[in-house]
């Protein structure tokens, strides 16, 4: 390790707390100690950390709720909680909500001086790849989206950017706050799709000690965290119609009611939202409010699909091979000419986030210094066994808008099959959510 790496350990129990904190000296990490959860919030306003160890279970704070604060306040430290062998489902929410890993009771110092080195490396990986997990590129659909983005950024306006899941809405929405004139401020991101409905609420606007169960401490809501800055909303259209209701009346009033209290907050915050569906359908059909959808629509940003962007697919695909070279060690020179064909004519249903799988992966497994389509996932040798049969028919024309269709349906109706036609999970194995999956089904007439 290059300098020393910082670690916050966070665990009421005494005992525990300097058996890490002396352990992990030793190893030749800086460290920093707390009995209670809240302390660790103005420590973190203060200081950055490469890693913080809570405790799931503390007596000021719930261990979850704390861990969604400091993964909004320090986006850049890595969290592994410690839990005892019962709170096992808490600690995979925990990860499902942004934490890197668990460790369960008792825990023994030589075992977590792997998951702790494991961590912090793992976070600076994706430091680094941060800048880069979205590159501009020469087709004429993107440049023109930077320069729209570019125009908006020093205005309040409200966005809504539109975009298949992983074509990179979340950097846009970035790109956005960093040329604002809040740039200074905050940017809490947030996965609408991942707060249960229950909590949403008490998640966006906060509550009061005692509201419901579970509530044992008073808490701020993302809102009032971000005062001043940005507040991003992914995947607005999973808003229940009660939170919806709730945050019109906070983008129009400009001000909150935690969860259980009466009294009004006001904040000042700009909205950029994300979607990977129509949300003007959605309005019209009385899927979502068509109030508050004119509302966060003030300005659209259309972002194209991987599969539209032509010879930028080149370009991202050698950009995640020279990621994954320097992540596994290895120096893989490039891709043979079956690969190239695959990749520009398959539909890249998860866009950037999968071509980035794709190409680690086949890193990982190439024997050679290229990669050829042996190495490549079951789906995109499907689709390079389709182009070889078209080019065989010599009276049969086809589009390259027409050959990604054709492989598209191909793959989502081999996805349905495999799962006997259980949408949740074909969406899973497509690494697309249930509602894209439903749209395209419709889109392409799959029966």
């Amino acid at each position: 390790m290059k300098g020393k790496k910082s670690i916050l350990i966070i665990d009421d129990d005494l005992y525990m707390v300097n058996l890490l904190d002396n352990y992990l000296k030793k190893e030749g990490y800086i460290t920093h100690t707390l009995t209670k959860g809240k302390p660790a919030i103005k420590i973190l306003e203060k200081k950055s950390f490469d890693l913080v160890l809570c405790d799931i279970r503390l007596p000021d704070i719930e261990g979850t709720q704390l861990m969604l604060e400091i993964r909004q306040m320090a986006p850049k430290t890595a969290i592994v909680m410690m839990t005892a062998y019962a709170e096992i489902n808490s600690a995979v929410h925990c990860i499902k909500s942004g934490a890197y890993d668990y460790v369960t009771k008792p825990i023994l110092p030589e075992n977590i001086s792997s998951v702790v080195k494991k961590a912090i490396e793992s976070k600076q990986l994706t430091q680094k790849d941060d800048d880069f997990d979205f590159i501009s590129g020469n087709c004429k659909k993107i440049t023109e989206l930077i320069e729209q983005t570019k125009l908006v950024a020093p205005t309040d306006m409200s966005v809504l950017i539109q975009g298949e899941t992983g074509s990179g809405k979340e950097y846009i929405a970035r790109m956005i706050h960093r040329n604002s004139n809040r740039k200074n401020k905050k940017f809490i991101a947030i996965d609408c799709g991942a707060i249960p409905k229950e909590l949403a609420a008490s998640e966006l606007f906060g509550h009061k000690k005692g509201s419901f169960t579970g509530a044992i401490t008073d808490k701020s809501g993302y809102f009032e965290q971000a005062d001043g800055g940005t507040i991003f909303l992914d995947e607005i259209g999973n808003l229940s119609y009660e939170t919806q209701v709730k945050l019109l009346r906070a983008i129009q009033q400009k001000i909150v009611t935690r969860v259980g209290d009466t009294s009004e907050i006001p904040v000042n915050v700009r909205i950029i939202s994300a979607t990977n569906s129509n949300l003007q359908i959605h309005a019209r059909e009385g899927e979502f409010r068509e109030d508050l959808y004119h509302r966060i629509n003030e300005f659209k940003l259309e972002l194209p699909p991987l599969r539209d962007r032509g010879d930028d697919i080149l370009l991202f695909a050698n950009h995640f091979l020279q990621q994954a070279n320097r992540e596994l060690n290895k120096n893989i020179e490039g891709f043979d000419a079956d690969t190239v064909k695959a990749f520009k004519s398959y539909a890249w249903f998860g866009n950037l986030r999968e071509m980035r799988n794709v190409v680690k992966r086949s890193v990982l497994i190439t024997k050679s210094d290229m990669i050829t389509s042996d190495c490549l996932p079951e789906e995109l040798k499907l689709n390079t066994e389709q182009l070889i049969t078209v080019a065989e028919m010599p009276n049969y024309e086809l589009n390259l808008k027409e050959s990604s269709l054709q492989a598209e349906r191909s793959v989502i109706e081999k996805a349905l099959n495999e799962c006997n036609h259980n949408k949740t999970r074909a969406a899973k194995l497509l690494n697309i959510d249930r509602k894209t999956l439903y749209n395209k089904i419709k889109e392409l007439g799959i029966n």
